[in-house]
This record gives structure tokens, C-alpha cells and sequence, in this order.
């Protein structure tokens, strides 16, 4: 049986995107302005939300919401594209019908308060939704709220015997304890039960974090109004548990998961090794391995060194896959990392000076990276420039979701991990290092065969956006194409469930991939 999975992962690895395209399905169109966000599959149902939508829609669509479809008919044709004003300003699906559960602004939900309890602004931007069952029809809906600072909501569900879902007990998380969260992003629910939430932190340089001329300044003003006191930056970019999620809800930063624009981790059957996706402009694709089964408080972090098959300085985004191994950068623990975090507090712009930096330096990456450290604070708290520093592949450009089947990883039947890769471009298509594809402004979705020991060494495209034109606005990508993936799920039955974060569609859809 491994010999004859071997075979079949080395082959489908290999598949050029072209072969199935006539396996994408087009099931969901979403009111103008919004990205589709918190793909959730729970039993029949399926969970998502229409994050900031135009507010001057002039109808209940127009306040960003978080609903399901209940029921799914899974089987459904596809969507046609809506032409009429009216379509496009509302959900339209042949999945089913789109209930909403909540909007900004319900019972507080999404509103972001100081730790003092000062409002801060309202939240548009449900991002994540993970739930947890606590009966045969009631659970718990964590929904991820992606503003700096960030929150996450938890809201009591009830499911009616004819599939309708109420909301109930809405309440905004206390992140205090862990200093606040900034951009809780996409995210999935760990196998014991806990949502893991991600902190997207778009931050290139720690230098200029206390740096007041800095164009995005206002960010760490925000979360220093939450705080009373100026952040560190080396307290924010981790991945957030929600530890006893149906009793106090409390948040663990997972510190020795590495320190970067997390967009989501997956967990796989190992209940052990995890996979990481980093968001932005030359990022990195990492893997965690925990020291014990279901406690992600110590482990390993590696980053992936990416090898091209095809060596032209242009390869065709559509069928081009690579080759993946893994850089060691070191081992840690949460209390390691968390006393060096400590090493920073206290400092502001006040102590800002032009051309010097007030936290880990470039000589100090270096060094670590030569072996010449007194230890690992580097790997844990720089971990995308510790990653390229040790050689591995800091490339990849707007790195969204990535995802398993777990039933169907465990058992063998969906052995393959998938990853939506938003655009290709930038450092991915600028003819230099290890990537160097063609440019691809609607995105890929990449196939990754799982080892028995579910290891990674490949990675292949299997659905390519295709047919960008800026003119052709407001479809630069047209409509019978995927433009720029993002948030994705995968089903029992291998098939993959995609949900658009784009400008590129007049309204973003949601696709099926099923493959031939």
C-alpha cells in the first residue's frame, strides 16, 4: 500500500494545472467590495463572510457580515456571473442560501476597546470563523477580526432541525493578557479543538517600528492606545491559540512558532508537525515539529529551500512546479523566546535615530547566522530574514491560505495539502534566485503530496488564474478564471473550496476544484 501511495503522490505531483481545467466550478459571487473570508465546513454546512463590502450598497449587505449555508448542495452547477445591479449587491450562490448570522456592529461585534475599555474604532473585517461543537446542534463560532489591533469574536450558535442557525452571547476575546493582536488573519481549528488564529504582521523592517516619520506609524499609535504604553514588536506576528475555548477563551502566543506575517498554520495528523504561510512580498513557506503531540509550546522551526523544475528565468506559472526541502533554523521553546522578547520592552520613538535600530540588527542576523550568537533569539524573532540569512527561499509572494482534509490526510484518501498563492509576481517573477516565473497577477493554487511521515518535498500548481488584461476593468482577470485566492478548505472528497480576496472581479467568487 506505501509503495503504491508513493508512486501515486510522485505522479500527481508532476500534473500540469492544464489538465484540469475543466474542473472549477464557480458556486458563490459576493456583494460588490467584499473579500471572501472564514471558509468553515461544519457537518452539511458551510461558514464564510463578506468582509467590507461598499457601504453605500443601500441594502442589509452593505455592513460586512459573517453567515453560512446551510445544507450545502454540494452537487450544485455553477454560478453564472451576475449582471443585473441588483445581483451584484447581494450573495448569490447555488450552494444554497446565504443566511447572515451577525454583522459589524451587533452586540459589539468587531468593535476593538483599550484595555482600559475605551473604544477604538469598529471592525469591517471578519476574517477566520472556527467552531466548536459543545452539542449535536449548538457550538461556538470564533471569528477573527483583522484590524491593528486585532480581535476575535466568540458567539453561541444554534442550528434548527431545518438548517437555520441563530446567534446568541456575542462577546469580543480579552487579548490583553498577551499585550493585544495585530491583524488576526486567516486561521484553521487544531485537532484537540482550539482555534489557532494568525497574526498577519505586515512589517518588513523591526527598524522602523518606533520610527515616527514611518508611512504606516499610525498602526503602532493604534496599538499603543490599546496598550497605554508603546508595543515591542517582537510581543506581535505569532500564532494565537485559544486555549479552553468553551470555558475562559484565554490566548497563548505561540512564539516558538517564528515570528512573521502569519496567515494561517495547519496542523497535520501527527498532531505534531504543522505548515505555515507567510503573507506579503519575499516571504517564506516554514514547517513547525512540535516536541510533544497536541503542545505547541516547543518545538523545531524550518523554512523550505525551494528547488525549480523548470530552469528558464520566465516558466510558466500554469504548470511550473518545485522542489522542496527544509532548512533547520533552530529549536525553542514559548519561555525561551518569551524572555527574549523582554530584552526590548520599554523602548519609543522617542529613542528613534535615523539610520540606527533600536532592535535586532543586520550584523546580528548575521552572526547568528554564522554560529556566532549567544543564542537563537534571531530564528524566533527575525525569522524571515533568519531564514533567507541560513539559505533558504524567501521569494514567494502573497502566501494565503494554506490546508488538509484532515480525515482524509490521516487515512490516506486525500493525501495532498493545497496553498493559494494570491498573485505571482515581484520577487517570484523577477528572473533572479530560486523562483523565477512568469508573472501571474490572478494567482495559482499549489497541490503538495504529504509523505508518510507527512513531510513535503514538492509542490505543483494545479488551478492557475489566466487572461490578465488591467484594461478589461472591472474583470482584469475574466470571469471564467480564479483572481487572486486566498482564504481555501479541503473536503473528504479531495475536492477544494477557494474564496477570492481581489480587485480584479467586480465581485469576488467563491470555486470548487475537483481533480479529473
Amino acid at each position: 500500500m506505501k509503495k503504491t501511495l508513493t508512486c501515486l503522490l510522485a505522479a500527481t505531483s508532476l500534473t500540469p494545472a492544464a489538465l484540469f481545467a475543466d474542473s472549477l466550478t464557480r458556486v458563490v459571487a459576493v456583494q460588490k467590495g467584499a473579500e471572501i473570508t472564514g471558509i468553515y465546513e461544519q457537518g452539511s454546512d458551510l461558514f464564510f463572510n463578506t468582509q467590507h463590502p461598499d457601504d453605500d450598497l443601500g441594502n442589509r449587505f452593505a455592513k460586512a457580515s459573517v453567515g453560512v449555508i446551510a445544507n450545502v448542495d454540494w452537487t450544485a452547477g455553477a454560478l453564472a456571473v451576475p449582471t443585473s445591479d441588483d445581483d451584484k449587491k447581494i450573495v448569490t450562490s447555488t450552494l444554497g442560501e446565504y443566511q447572515i448570522l451577525m454583522q459589524e456592529g451587533d452586540q459589539g461585534v468587531g468593535m476593538i476597546k483599550t484595555i482600559s475599555g475605551a473604544d477604538l474604532f469598529s471592525s469591517n473585517d471578519p476574517d477566520f470563523n472556527g467552531y466548536i461543537p459543545t452539542s449535536d446542534t449548538e457550538g461556538l463560532l470564533f471569528t477573527n477580526w483583522e484590524n491593528r489591533p486585532g480581535g476575535m469574536s466568540r458567539a453561541k450558535l444554534a442550528r434548527a432541525a431545518d438548517g437555520t442557525w441563530t446567534a446568541s452571547d456575542i462577546e469580543m476575546l480579552d487579548f490583553s493578557a498577551v499585550k493585544g493582536t495585530w491583524v488576526n488573519c486567516f486561521g484553521t481549528v487544531s485537532p484537540w479543538m482550539t482555534p489557532l488564529s494568525s497574526e498577519e504582521l505586515y512589517f518588513d523592517n523591526s527598524s522602523d517600528w518606533n520610527n515616527p516619520g514611518y508611512k504606516y506609524h499610525d498602526g503602532q499609535q493604534d496599538l499603543a492606545k490599546y496598550l497605554g504604553t508603546y508595543p515591542n514588536p517582537y510581543d506581535y506576528g505569532y500564532i494565537v491559540e485559544i486555549t479552553d475555548p468553551t470555558g475562559t477563551a484565554t490566548p497563548v502566543k505561540h512564539f516558538a512558532m517564528g515570528r512573521f506575517s502569519h496567515e494561517n498554520s495547519v496542523v497535520m495528523p501527527d498532531n505534531k508537525t504543522v505548515y505555515l504561510s507567510d503573507d506579503g512580498t519575499g516571504v517564506v513557506f516554514y514547517k513547525f515539529v512540535a516536541d510533544k503531540a497536541g503542545d505547541l509550546s516547543s518545538g523545531t522551526l524550518y523554512a523550505a529551500k525551494i528547488t525549480q523544475r523548470d530552469a528558464g528565468n520566465a516558466a510558466p506559472s500554469a504548470t511550473t512546479g518545485f522542489d522542496v526541502s527544509w532548512v533547520e533554523l533552530a529549536h525553542g521553546s514559548n519561555d525561551d523566546v518569551a524572555a527574549w522578547i523582554k530584552d526590548y520592552d520599554g523602548i519609543t520613538p522617542d529613542q528613534f535615530e535615523e539610520g540606527k535600530n533600536s532592535y535586532l540588527t543586520e550584523a546580528d542576523i548575521a552572526d547568528w547566522a554564522a554560529g556566532k550568537a549567544a543564542d537563537n533569539r534571531v530564528a524566533f524573532l527575525e525569522s524571515r530574514k533568519a531564514a533567507a540569512a541560513k539559505g533558504a527561499t524567501a521569494e514567494f509572494r502573497k502566501m494565503e491560505g494554506v490546508n488538509i482534509n484532515y480525515e482524509g490526510a490521516k487515512d490516506g484518501s486525500v493525501p495532498f495539502m493545497y496553498m493559494a498563492m494570491s498573485s505571482i509576481g515581484k520577487t517570484m517573477a523577477d528572473g533572479e534566485g530560486d523562483v523565477r516565473l512568469e508573472a501571474n497577477k490572478c494567482g495559482v493554487v499549489y497541490e503538495m503530496p504529504l509523505e508518510a511521515d507527512y513531510d513535503v518535498k514538492s509542490m505543483a500548481p494545479v488551478v492557475a488564474g489566466h487572461g490578465y488584461d488591467k484594461a478589461n476593468k472591472p474583470n482584469a482577470c475574466p470571469t471564467d478564471s480564479i483572481s487572486n485566492p486566498d482564504n481555501l478548505i479541503v473536503r473528504k472528497d479531495g475536492s477544494v473550496v477557494i474564496g477570492e480576496d481581489t480587485g480584479k472581479h467586480e465581485n469576488n467568487m467563491m470555486w470548487i476544484w475537483k481533480r479529473g
